[in-house]
Parts: structure tokens; sequence; C-alpha cells
């Protein structure tokens, strides 16, 4: 009988990640939960940005691309508050998902003990091989450079068209990462 492999996605402290905490991790954050939710995952989900103003709320473009997405299911989207990531929050995460390359290197910078969790979600996705477990799939891809090639552009300044392609972008993402996560469990 072949050895099984470990199915660590299917119980995951998820951190999302972004600048302001306004934005793309609060989107994200959202998509993710429905995702668990969807697929029986015991994900705990927590947003927060690399630079904050700590308790802001999400801006109303960010709520207006999210309600564009009925898949998403119903939040409490006016609860959300801007959080400044943690050394607790990177203890806590099994993975750091973030936008972009440069909240990689902030990560790698300022909390060097979660370089090995921490991984841009583009890259991640483009770059993670398949035949792995999550773990090390995760571990893989923030082993290597972070690139910008993979970024998810920051929507901030841009008008509602710009943000529901931000959230387009994002949720189909999280359709991606859930398919890695539905491979690995069924194996």
């Amino acid at each position: 009988m072949p050895a099984q492999r470990a199915q660590p996605a299917k119980e995951l402290k998820i951190v999302t990640l972004c600048t302001g905490n306004v934005a793309r991790s609060v989107m994200l954050g959202y998509m993710l939960a429905r995702v668990a939710d969807v697929n029986a995952y015991d994900w705990q989900i927590r947003t927060a940005g690399t630079h904050v103003i700590e308790g802001s709320a999400m801006s109303s473009r960010t709520r207006d691309a999210l309600l564009t997405l009925g898949d998403i299911g119903t939040h409490q989207y006016n609860s959300h508050r801007s959080h400044q990531l943690s050394g607790d929050d990177v203890a806590w995460a099994d993975v750091i998902l973030t936008s972009e390359a440069n909240q990689v290197k902030f990560v790698q910078a300022i909390f060097p003990q979660g370089t090995r969790k921490t991984v841009s979600l583009g890259q991640f996705l483009r770059e993670a091989p398949l035949d792995e477990t999550f773990e090390d799939q995760i571990e893989f891809v923030a082993m290597k450079p972070p690139s910008e090639e993979f970024d998810v552009v920051d929507p901030a300044g841009g008008g509602q068209s710009t943000y529901n392609a931000c959230a387009q972008q994002l949720w189909e993402m999280s359709q991606v990462l859930a398919a890695i996560v539905s491979d690995e469990s069924s194996d």
C-alpha cells in the first residue's frame, strides 16, 4: 500500500496580506472563507496589512466589488477593521498569502521566522509543484525569490471597475487554490 501524503490543507490557519488591509487582503479573506465553507475545510482566516491605519473599515469600493460576486455568500462586511500584521499573526499562521512580491519581502525583513510560510498567491498558483503536499508546495515557492510578475495590482485610487476587476481576479485565484487543495485531499 502506498504511503499516504499528509493533508494539512483541509485544516489551515491562513493570513491574507496586502498593504492597507482595506481591499485585496479583505476580498481574499472573505473569498477563502466561502471556499472553505463550500468545501467543508476547517480554515481559520485572518486578514492583515503591511502599512495599516489600524481600525479602518474596508473601502466602499471593496464592499461593492464583493457584492458583484454573488457566489461568495453573505457577510457582515461593515464589521471589518484593518489590522497591521503582527508577530502573533505570523506565529499563528500555517500560511501567509500575499497580494504582491513586496509584501513577501516585508515579511522576510520584519518577520524572518515567517519566511518559509509566506508566498504571493499569484506566484504560488503559477510555480507550486503539483506533485507535492500543500505544505511542501508553500515552502518550495517561499524559498524562491518573490516576483512582481505575479502581483495582484492594488486597486487603490482606481474607480469601481478597477475594484471589480481585482475582485474577479482574486475570486478566480481562490477557485484555483481550492482545486489544488481538493486535488491533494483526494489522494
